[in-house]
């Protein structure tokens, strides 16, 4: 919970930011006029980056910032960080994880690999980042 909590933290900054700058710029001339395409287009942009942070950190570094913290990373079934599609299957498979009050979580306390939903989606495991 850490490493996901950090990672949220992260990837919503990477968001607000730039959000935060387009904002403040456009107050200058007038400020945001909202409505349903402002609202789509913030909505797809945050969906975006979110994906991006996580699907791109676990296909080339094997881990995110918050899987660094807390000393493991995610492999595939050969121990290698995994491919795009497998990261994309394996952030779907978070989504639906975290989406019933956590419950895609609680495998991990049955499983002797300590596998969660979005591991058993995707063909990944969580080991310690030595191995």
């Amino acid at each position: 919970m850490v490493a996901l909590g950090t990672d949220a933290a992260l990837a919503h900054l990477l968001v607000l930011v730039p959000a935060a700058f387009v904002w403040l710029i456009a107050s200058l001339f007038g400020g945001l006029h909202g409505g349903w395409v402002t609202d789509t287009l913030l909505g797809v942009g945050w969906f975006v980056i979110v994906t991006a942070y996580f699907v791109g950190f676990w296909t080339v570094l094997g881990q995110t910032p918050g899987l660094r913290l807390v000393g493991v990373r995610v492999v595939d079934h050969h121990g290698r960080s995994p491919s795009v599609l497998r990261s994309i299957v394996r952030f779907i498979g978070l989504a639906l994880a975290v989406i019933p009050l956590f419950a895609g979580f609680l495998p991990v306390f049955f499983d002797r690999r300590r596998r969660a939903l979005q591991d058993y989606l995707a063909g990944t495991d969580v080991v310690a980042a030595g191995e």
